[in-house]
């Protein structure tokens, strides 16, 4: 069952009224703050539309940021049922800081269409691959570098990965370095991260690494559309983490989630730029208008495009 296209505009509405609340606070060192003026906006857009929605994944602990909270029910109660996926400030840092790469974004499937992601971390990887096996998240880091490079016709040296700069990457990265490999670190954003692959202009082959769960959910709806490949695996550290997750229905704790198991059916995914970064440009006002872009993606009409649009405040 397809996604009515009249939605499209919708919730680009949705994350490019976000992304101006939270563009007010750019650069004001309160991150919360940032966060919270995006969060209030969507919901409220949200609420306008005609539908019986419900947050699947939402904000949450990791961030202890104000939330969307998972089983918030939004829209009219009119119209389809739809599972949303909500990240309102991707990369709070970012927007405290007026550093480049703050997105708001939003997902939405048909109802049960979409994984039920619990709030802790996952171990990803994502290609511009349609093939499967030339790239896995159980291979080592040389067997998937060796691969791609034999696949994309290049050598290690002209691949680039992605990965967030973080200390429980150290091996990876010191892995990738002696293979030769170029190394594009980011600080934050990982919804962000994994989708740059989807586009040979943004010049990365591969990500991979630990970010959060939620985010991973995200980024594979834009994925799908793009027909790359993606895996994730949740990392459960405590038996609390453990317990929540079966309350959700998850039962093997250490399961490889492909791309389909993650994001079934059609789905809709759109980044709004709040400040401008690799994917797409930040906001910018005008007297009483702004203007946003927003990479926004349909599967099943096949749109997959960067919407620059200009609307009054």
């Amino acid at each position: 069952m397809t996604i009515d296209n009249k939605l499209e505009n919708l919730f680009l509405n949705v994350s490019s009224r976000a992304a101006l609340s939270s563009y007010r606070l750019v650069g004001k060192k309160d991150k919360i703050a940032a966060d919270k003026a995006a969060v209030d906006t969507m919901r409220n857009e949200l609420n306008k539309i005609n539908m019986k929605g419900k947050i699947v994944i939402g904000e949450g602990e990791l961030d202890e940021a104000p939330m969307l909270f998972i089983g918030e029910k939004l829209g009219t109660n009119k119209g389809p049922e739809l599972d949303i996926a909500v990240d309102p400030l991707e990369g709070t840092n970012f927007a405290a800081n007026n550093l480049p790469g703050a997105l708001s974004v939003i997902s939405v499937a048909n109802k049960n269409n979409l994984f039920n992601a619990p709030e802790t971390y996952m171990d990803k990887i994502s290609v511009n691959l349609s093939d499967p096996n030339i790239v896995d998240l159980d291979y080592p880091i040389k067997k998937n570098i060796f691969n791609l490079a034999e696949y994309k016709n290049k050598k290690p040296e002209n691949l680039t990965v992605c990965i967030l700069d973080r200390p429980r990457h150290k091996e990876i990265i010191n892995e990738l370095k002696k293979l030769n490999v170029k190394i594009k670190l980011i600080t934050d954003g990982d919804v962000s991260g994994a989708l740059l692959v989807t586009d040979k202009k943004y010049g990365v082959d591969l990500f991979l690494g630990i970010g959060g769960g939620p985010e991973g959910v995200l980024a594979a709806s834009a994925l799908d559309a793009f027909e790359c490949n993606f895996q994730g695996r949740f990392l459960f550290k405590t038996e609390k983490d453990k317990e929540r997750a079966s309350k959700m229905g998850i039962k093997d704790f250490e399961k490889k989630y492909e791309l389909n198991e993650i994001v079934s059916g059609d789905s809709i995914f759109c980044a709004t730029g709040i400040t401008s970064g690799d994917l797409v440009k930040g906001i910018k006002i005008e007297e009483d208008e702004f203007i946003s872009e927003t990479l926004i993606t349909h599967k099943s009409s096949g749109l997959k495009k960067i919407i620059k649009i200009k609307q009054k405040i």
